[in-house]
């Protein structure tokens, strides 16, 4: 007669069996860490103290922001860390097949039809993968490793820089 085997034994070999997408904990974990703007001004820099008093363009009809030291200032803890962060494309690069370079903006028409957001604001976005210039208006997810690196472009000058890993159509709740 052949003994069965324990309940505590089964149950040890199921569990070491069992897909990882259906173990819970950390198995279901994205990589990312979900992040807010707010998390790209470090900590003790209120936002309030980003943007200085400003001044009207009569010319074009726009309130042009004065910017101090604290603008550029960026969130160096997260420098390298792989985070997911929603936002708005303002598209750099665009080939037949989408867009591969673009600015993540914390608000629809940043950058366009309003002065741009202070640095820390920013973040430049580059993928392997294109983004369809379908869905270039969409609100998105962009995942991927940060990099506190600074740059300027044609449009404004940037605080981050993240190469893209994953970009997804953000899901309003």
């Amino acid at each position: 007669m052949t003994p069965h085997p324990s309940r505590r034994a089964f149950m040890a070999f199921a569990a070491a069996t069992l897909v990882p997408s259906a173990m819970p904990g950390r198995a279901l974990a994205s990589p990312y860490r979900e992040i807010t703007w707010q998390d790209l001004i470090p900590k003790g820099v209120p936002y309030g103290e980003i943007i200085g008093p400003g001044q009207i363009d009569a010319v074009n009809d726009t309130w042009v922001p004065e910017y101090d030291d604290n603008a550029s200032k960026v969130n160096t803890r997260l420098d390298g860390k792989p985070v997911k962060l929603p936002g708005y494309i303002i598209p750099f690069d665009v080939t037949s097949d989408g867009v591969t370079s673009f600015m993540l903006v914390p608000y629809v028409g940043a950058c366009i039809h309003t002065p741009p957001p202070p640095p820390n604001q920013l973040v430049f976005v580059t993928t392997e993968k294109p983004w369809p210039s379908e869905s270039m208006w969409d609100a998105v997810w962009v995942s991927g490793r940060l990099s506190a690196k600074s740059m300027s472009t044609q449009i404004a000058d940037v605080g981050y820089q993240i190469a893209a890993e994953k970009i997804e159509v953000y899901k309003w709740d």
